[in-house]
């Protein structure tokens, strides 16, 4: 289920990009295919999120368990949860858009 999201949170993500790229046909010239730079967005985006919350835990001085179990896997809740935003912000994004459109 989880795979099923980030599969689709990645798909959304190629979407988002080819629609704000232009095509560039230039002879010899390599360029990085949608579905890289979409899991390139991901990781960028939950590192983000995740170097963001640290700090912010860290300077409220917030308690958090060292580590939650999710379907058999352990992780920090920290990373969990900077995944999880990462994985919904291109269907938060679709959806704002759709919003502001009508």
């Amino acid at each position: 289920m989880i795979l099923l999201f980030v599969l689709l949170s990645l798909q959304e993500r190629v979407r988002l990009s080819m629609v704000r790229e232009k095509p560039l046909d230039l002879a010899g010239s390599s360029r990085p295919s949608p579905f890289s730079e979409a899991v390139a967005g991901l990781v960028g985006t939950a590192g983000g999120i995740y170097l963001s919350l640290v700090l912010l835990t860290s300077f409220l001085e917030i308690q958090i368990p060292a580590r939650i179990h999710l379907g058999g896997m352990q992780m920090e809740p920290l990373a969990a949860f900077s995944i999880a935003l990462a994985v919904v912000q291109p269907f938060l994004i679709r959806f704002w858009q759709a919003l502001h459109r009508a």
